[in-house]
């Protein structure tokens, strides 16, 4: 060994052992908040009787998040240092009360990153057949919340998403906003001209049939209604590859080709539907269905109060439902910026209320950090 080798295997024993005496005192510090959040179950468990225990706070870990993306200066970048804490976060709550999520399978589906993303890895997620089940397991107690997706932005609107919001009476707690890319993956290393099979998920393969015509034209395309089906026949088979997302399959499995939707990266957002209304966290929005007569001025009518009052819409949508449209009647969805205990946002409620046929507050909550 050379003289500058020595020196250079010194230099990086002692940022070694920098490193080690760090990650001794990083593992010391998230048990010291392992334990204090079991104090707090203790305090929650011990006022039992005052009020329904509710271990987990959106608003709580939304101000948390912000704060901790506020404070740092790299040289990791704010959401990745953010990351970070939602896992200690997830780990610490799952000690404390671990949470069940519903959500629409199969399992690998985009909802269920949805909910990794927003309660951490440590969440315990329950793949369920239909969107109806989700709202009905969140209502009746067997699961804590449930992911529903209520916008795509090659698909629009959820319009069964917000048909079910009116026949339960559930509340949105949470939004997560989803980057949906679309990988192209092997059991070996494969060129894209020896592919002689596609599995994915049915409506995967449609989202990606032009890429498919270009890339890979004389494979063929076999749609399962699972993803454990089709990774288990894309295992069985050496010339196939598998067509799925981010975070959906184990890391054994070989990139083909990386990015492949027809029309490049979708965007997805999903709710997060739950029994507990949920306080103000700071940076809040809140969504709202109604009603109202078919009538010449009615979406002006609508919008005034938002205008005159400053308050910015995200969101605002046309929702077709035969049964209320039949009484010359229109259906609107609404999300706007501020909480509804907000002293503006009560007085836009009330306003609306007079002009509307019917208005269902859906929930107010914690904009997406992540």
């Amino acid at each position: 060994m050379t003289v500058q080798q020595k020196q250079q295997e010194q230099e990086l024993l002692k940022l070694r052992d920098q490193i080690d005496s760090i990650d001794q005192q990083l593992h010391k510090l998230i048990n010291q908040r392992a334990e204090c959040a079991q104090q707090v179950a203790h305090v929650k468990e011990k006022y039992k009787g005052v009020e329904d225990v509710v271990f987990y706070r959106p608003e709580r870990e939304a101000q948390v998040l912000r704060k901790v993306m506020e404070r740092n200066q790299g040289p990791l970048e704010d959401k990745a240092v953010a990351k970070l804490f939602r896992e200690v976060m997830s780990v610490c709550l799952a000690h404390e009360q671990p949470l069940q999520i519903a959500y629409l399978g199969p399992a690998g589906a985009f909802a269920q990153l949805a909910a990794h993303k927003h309660f951490g890895s440590s969440a315990f997620t329950v793949a369920v057949i239909s969107l109806d089940q989700v709202f009905k397991e969140v209502e009746n107690s067997v699961v804590n919340y449930g992911v529903v997706p209520i916008e795509h932005s090659t698909q629009g609107i959820a319009s069964q998403t917000l048909d079910l919001f009116k026949r339960y009476q559930l509340s949105i707690c949470g939004e997560v906003e989803l980057a949906v890319q679309l990988h192209l993956f092997s059991r070996k290393e494969i060129s894209l001209h020896a592919i002689e099979n596609v599995y994915a998920l049915k409506e995967t393969l449609t989202q990606c049939h032009a890429w498919l015509d270009k890339h890979c034209p004389v494979a063929a395309r076999v749609g399962t209604d699972s993803l454990e089906k089709a990774l288990q026949l894309a295992h069985q088979d050496a010339s196939g590859a598998i067509l799925t997302g981010d975070g959906t399959i184990e890391s054994q499995w070989q990139l083909a080709a990386q990015n492949i939707s027809s029309d490049g990266e979708h965007k997805a957002r999903f709710l997060i539907i739950g029994r507990q209304k949920i306080s103000p966290s700071g940076v809040d929005k809140t969504s709202i269905l109604i009603v109202t007569k078919n009538r010449p001025g009615a979406l002006h009518d609508l919008l005034t109060p938002f205008r005159e009052r400053a308050i910015s819409l995200t969101k605002i949508e046309t929702h077709l439902e035969a049964s209320v449209l039949g009484q010359g009647c229109s259906v609107f969805y609404i999300d706007f910026e501020g909480h509804s205990s907000d002293t503006q946002i009560q007085a836009v409620l009330q306003q609306l209320e007079e002009n509307s046929v019917e208005i269902k507050i859906l929930g107010s909550y914690p904009r997406a950090v992540l």
